[in-house]
């Protein structure tokens, strides 16, 4: 690991769907630059399937993720991360204080796991916000690697 890389944690209120994407495209497309990681303010304990599908579509795995708890990035018991992406507007109301070195971005997106309609209309939901997490990060970071 190159420990020069910046840590960016993306955090939504369950950690499992929209943080999830997130810490996958990111891991895939710019991990030479940043460790990736995702948390949520009130983990749900696991990762939608419908985000791992969606995912999968693009060739990225994020079945072996696992939902975790901002707490988990706190001292004593984790390292703190360099930046805090929010990825919905909830959870930054319920997230711990972190010191003022940690930068605190907002990027709220639709939380697709309240799609309805047929299993397609909820999955093209999915497919919809994963592609829109995709932009913002080659907006924000460039080009992938």
């Amino acid at each position: 690991m190159n420990s020069s890389r910046k840590r960016i944690l993306f955090l939504c209120t369950g950690n499992s769907c929209r943080s999830q994407m997130a810490e996958g495209l990111l891991r895939e497309h710019f991990g030479d630059r940043f460790e990736s990681l995702s948390a949520g303010a009130h983990p749900a304990g696991y990762v939608n399937e419908m985000a791992v599908e969606a995912m999968k579509e693009c060739g990225i795995d994020i079945s072996q993720q696992t939902s975790k708890h901002i707490n988990e990035f706190l001292p004593p018991v984790g390292q703190m991360p360099d930046i805090i992406i929010g990825v919905c507007s909830t959870a930054d109301e319920n997230c711990p204080v972190f010191p003022a070195a940690v930068e605190r971005w907002q990027w709220p997106f639709d939380d697709p796991h309240y799609a309805v309609g047929t299993d397609a209309e909820r999955m093209d939901e999915f497919r919809r916000v994963r592609d829109e997490i995709k932009a913002k990060l080659e907006l924000e970071f460039g080009e992938p690697s």
